[in-house]
């Protein structure tokens, strides 16, 4: 009887050394990277992906040695549940403690894409390809639908003027109305209930104002001539005086080729301030914090006409004859 409990113990011993060998070297395993290669690889974890298949994905890659040893080690420490999917940034270099807290966490890899102040949805949606972000017909689609704009209480017909300029990180397959609820909720963080409070005593609504930056956005070449550009378009505005903004002519040309002509300024469309008065419809840009304080906030003048001067910068006038004057120096070299 005692021989048969010394036997007994002695397997016990055996085993708990073996077993604790073992998991020993799983958890040497866990903290010992593949390799010391540091080229990053684009890791997909698709929804519904099971551990296995993301660790015989990781091995076959070269990121982990052993894809049972991972699958063993992750349901040890209760992470083979928390795994979440999106496209991961990981590299041979990372260990596999450190591949399942990426994982873990969600450190999904972020795309990056600037808006730069002044393009329109068209622009917008053209970038999108390029920033890894979807297809550009998508991305357009949904942001010229009337019905979601609505839904996002955007007063008109499309989402444009309301896509913030701004920087924005984004995970892979991210969709487009995601994207655009972004940029519109970064647009109300930035147009404040001071700026609200403002356009109420000017008397305009918010879309007018944003409608108005954007023509000053396009209209403005340097920063600091956007509060007087203002103040030329509010002096028309107030004397019923039609704004005559060549980027709104623009903006209503379909397909627009890059040469504006004598025909598409005398040609009625609703965004031609030739041949309207007031605002067009409604924003043909996306402008910036500094082209909305501006409409917000123009310096007081008494200009009525300014002429580019083909340098950024442009000649401001008070009368037609002395505007004249400035086109024929400046665009006619006379």
């Amino acid at each position: 009887m005692q021989k048969t409990i010394i036997i007994v113990l002695a397997a016990l011993i055996i085993l708990v050394a073996l077993a604790g060998g073992a998991l020993l070297e799983l958890f040497n395993f866990a903290g010992t990277p593949c390799s010391t290669a540091t080229v990053e690889q684009n890791v997909l974890v698709p929804p519904g992906q099971g551990l296995k298949a993301t660790a015989a994905d990781l091995h076959g890659r070269g990121i982990i040695r052993n894809a049972f040893k991972f699958n063993l080690y992750a349901r040890i420490k209760g992470f083979d549940k928390k795994i979440k999917a999106g496209e991961y940034r990981l590299k041979p270099s990372f260990s596999p403690q450190e591949i399942l807290e990426i994982m873990v966490s969600g450190k999904v890899h972020l795309y990056k894409i600037t808006i730069p102040e002044g393009y329109n949805l068209v622009q917008i949606a053209h970038m999108m390809p390029a920033a890894g972000l979807g297809m550009a017909k998508e991305f357009l689609a949904v942001a010229n639908s009337s019905a979601l704009a609505g839904e996002q209480n955007i007063p008109g017909d499309s989402f444009e003027g309301y896509l913030f300029p701004d920087t924005y990180h984004f995970p892979k397959g991210v969709s487009p109305e995601k994207i655009i609820q972004t940029m519109v909720r970064r647009f109300r963080e930035v147009f404040t209930p001071a700026w609200e409070k403002r356009a109420r005593e000017r008397k305009m609504t918010k879309h007018q104002v944003v409608t108005l930056a954007s023509i000053i956005e396009k209209e403005t070449g340097a920063p600091s001539e956007r509060p007087i550009i203002s103040s030329v378009f509010h002096n028309r505005l107030r004397k019923n005086m039609r704004l005559a903004s060549d980027p709104t002519v623009i903006y209503g040309i379909k397909d627009f080729d890059g040469n504006l002509t004598r025909k598409d300024l005398t040609t009625l469309t609703p965004y031609n301030t030739y041949k309207i008065k007031g605002l067009p419809p409604g924003p043909i840009a996306n402008p910036g914090a500094k082209a909305i304080e501006a409409a917000l906030y123009p310096v007081d003048t008494a200009y009525l006409f300014f002429v580019s001067k083909r340098d950024g910068t442009h000649h401001f006038s008070k009368t037609y004859q002395e505007h004249e004057k400035a086109v024929r120096k400046y665009q006619l070299r006379r």
